[in-house]
């Protein structure tokens, strides 16, 4: 991404003032029963979208060689190649790809191509109705956590925190994506053992599993398009953010009343954040130690989940169980059906 998400929720002024939103961590009233979209098989198409940044034709082989090598067809989005600035397209195009994907019986799964920054200018224009009457799995990660939450919050089916269409896709990405969209069952997904495991507070918890990049997340405070808080397993993500931003946002997060409520909390990768000035900073271990140790629920950072190359894949709005000593997280369903 050649512009930050910083930059651009700055410049557009989207952050929410927490203090003034203290509903924030109530239930949402749009959330209806959980659906579970069907399982990914072989021969299986593929929509690739654009609801964020823009793409160069370039790019798009590539991903449509390894959904190959998946088994997988691709079908492009009508809009895929629009261009409005940094934007993949106008609003209402890049809307009118998401809802005309979930409404194509030839179309089983999503996946954007990248994040970047505009998810939120389309929440407003996606169909609830017609994603939660066509339930299929979407995917991606960055922006997209705004797409993956609110399908969650106002629609109830299961979205997918996982690789993007331009992301590595290592074999240990493969894996977990293979695990968790193809295969119906209970898995516990782990750090590989070079990924270092920092518990915060050690124990075991279950709940929902929301999340995903935290200054998205914090963008959308205050919105309709945020699910129920409430014994929910929080994970977070970010890239390229100081640690005082990092510490911004949390705080944020605990005004909203969304840190007192979670069951558990996990923080990923923190991937190009170190600050400026080292001797002048608090470290990110300093942060979410005093964040998190106070709420007494079991957490731990250092999670493979992020801007790196080997990712997990996370369903958003499934029943986990966490061990913060152990730093996994055990899928108590599966997640497709």
């Amino acid at each position: 991404m050649s512009i930050s998400r910083r930059q651009l929720i700055a410049n557009f002024g989207l952050a929410a003032i927490a203090t003034q939103l203290p509903s924030a961590a109530q239930t949402n009233s749009y959330l209806p029963s959980l659906i579970k979209p069907p399982r990914l098989n072989v021969n299986d198409t593929v929509g690739l979208i654009n609801p964020a940044a823009f793409s160069y034709p370039q790019e798009i082989e590539p991903i449509k060689q390894i959904l190959s090598q998946l088994g997988l067809k691709v079908k492009l989005g009508t809009h895929i190649f629009d261009r409005y600035g940094y934007l993949g397209g106008k609003d209402a195009d890049r809307a009118a790809d998401v809802n005309t994907m979930f409404a194509d019986s030839s179309v089983q799964a999503m996946i954007a191509v990248q994040g970047g920054w505009g998810c939120n200018r389309i929440l407003p224009m996606l169909d609830y109705q017609l994603i939660r009457n066509h339930p299929k799995i979407i995917m991606g990660f960055s922006d997209i956590t705004s797409l993956l939450l609110a399908i969650y919050a106002r629609s109830g089916v299961v979205t997918f925190h996982g690789p993007v269409g331009i992301s590595t896709w290592s074999q240990f990405t493969v894996d977990s994506v293979k695990q968790v969209l193809f295969n119906p069952q209970t898995i516990t997904l782990h750090n590989s053992s070079q990924i270092r495991v920092q518990t915060i507070t050690p124990g075991k918890s279950r709940g929902k599993l929301v999340g995903g990049n935290l200054s998205v997340l914090a963008a959308m405070v205050g919105s309709d398009y945020l699910p129920d808080w409430k014994n929910r397993i929080l994970f977070v993500e970010e890239i390229g953010e100081e640690v005082y931003r990092i510490d911004r946002m949390l705080t944020q997060l605990k005004l909203a009343g969304i840190l007192n409520v979670i069951s558990g909390f996990i923080f990923g990768q923190c991937n190009k954040c170190e600050p400026e000035q080292p001797q002048e900073s608090l470290t990110l271990e300093q942060v979410l130690f005093e964040h998190i140790r106070p709420l007494n629920i079991p957490a731990w950072y250092g999670s493979m989940i992020g801007h790196i190359r080997d990712i997990f894949t996370l369903p958003i709005g499934a029943e986990v169980e966490i061990d913060a000593v152990a730093g996994t997280i055990k899928l108590l369903e599966p997640a497709v059906t």
